[in-house]
């Protein structure tokens, strides 16, 4: 499980901007587009390992997955996420 309190020095790799724990209903989503073998990561691979935690870049346009409570914050390991997600 991902320890909470890294939250106050992590950031996103890309835009340096600040990261929260992705809500239930986007992890939802996008297991859903894993399931579906749809989902991708910023450098085009596609994504087949289901996500119990990832992070969300404060303008919410990148979801940087957690393993075994520990982020994998890589700009091409980032998931982008559609506008409103």
């Amino acid at each position: 499980m991902f320890d909470t309190n890294l939250l106050d020095i992590l950031c996103c790799p890309v835009t340096r901007a600040s990261l929260k724990l992705a809500d239930d209903s986007c992890l939802q989503s996008l297991n859903r587009a894993i399931d579906a073998g749809t989902l991708k990561n910023a450098a085009g691979e596609t994504v087949s390992e289901k996500m119990e935690e990832a992070l969300v870049s404060a303008d919410g346009k990148r979801a940087y997955p957690v393993r075994e409570g520990i982020p994998v914050l890589l700009s091409d390991e980032a998931i982008l996420l559609p506008v409103g997600a």
